[in-house]
């Protein structure tokens, strides 16, 4: 088994209706953090898993009609805030960082990528071509933003679905397959479909049990503990109901059968990190 090192950090957030991600909690406005996982690998280096939200996302969506991403939710991001600014103030340079994974496509996940330049990207080769085959409306309608990923036109990314396939041992059987990122069984890549294209989320282990990054497939732990998905319109707005659903029914039969298993979705308030060492 490959333990690796890990902690959170908080890139930005936005704000939205609470009831919008998960059906019957309060209408009142709730603050989404776009949290980006560091990881270090023994032989591979640093490795993030998204990169929130950045200056190039400000700036991506700072006309019409992207403007309107930032009006149906709000971003809010410090220039202290941004992701490169708190690698830099842990002692990593933005060139250090070696991976940067990519659970989907939506602008809060890769709103910093740029920031990277000299990161090998990996991510969903169906997220990919789907990005690819619509029009500039048609992305920003699903909270897509394709000039974000101006930077993957010279170098293009690793696929996700190139990598060696393995099946998941219990409790996560019910999640096969998996992709293998670096072929050593570290970092396995999980498809969580029904959010978004090419949806996936990433399985480790850091030495005290498994960790899963489950990136949107879940806005909050409370949602996964009660089995509880957002209303119907939002996630047939986004993608599929039926198969969202579906995951987050696996999402929360995996808590129930292994609590031990850390469930980390990508925007829950329970997981904003503080100031603190990597675990």
């Amino acid at each position: 088994m490959v333990a690796l090192e890990w902690r959170l950090y908080e890139a930005g957030h936005c704000t939205h209706p609470e009831r919008a991600t998960r059906k019957g909690a309060p209408a009142r406005s709730c603050e989404f953090p776009a949290l980006v996982a560091l990881l270090r690998h023994p032989t591979q280096g640093w490795v993030l898993f998204d990169t929130g939200y950045s200056e190039h996302f400000l700036q991506a969506t700072s006309a019409f009609p992207e403007k309107l991403y930032q009006l149906v939710t709000p971003v809010h991001l410090d220039p202290q805030q941004s992701l490169a600014a708190q690698l830099r103030r842990d002692g990593i340079a933005p060139e250090d960082i070696a991976w940067v994974v990519v659970s989907h496509l939506h602008g809060d996940h890769i709103g910093g990528l740029a920031d990277f330049p000299h990161a090998r990207v990996a991510c969903s080769r169906a997220a990919w071509d789907d990005i690819r085959a619509r029009s500039r409306i048609g992305a920003l309608r699903l909270g897509l933003l394709p000039g974000l990923l101006q930077s993957w036109q010279e170098t293009p990314p690793l696929w996700f679905e190139s990598q060696p396939a393995h099946r998941l041992p219990a409790p996560f059987a019910h999640f096969d397959p998996a992709f293998d990122l670096f072929g050593d069984g570290s970092v396995r890549l999980v498809p969580l479909p029904g959010h978004a294209a090419g949806h996936f989320g990433a399985l480790f282990d850091d030495g005290q049990g498994p960790v899963f990054l489950v990136a949107d497939a879940s806005w909050s732990s409370q949602a996964i503990r009660d089995n509880t998905p957002p209303p119907a319109m939002v996630t047939a707005w986004l993608g599929s109901t039926r198969i969202y659903r579906d995951t987050l029914a696996r999402l929360h039969a995996l808590q129930q059968a292994a609590p031990e298993v850390r469930i980390v979705p990508s925007h829950c308030l329970e997981w904003r990190p503080r100031r603190e060492a990597m675990r």
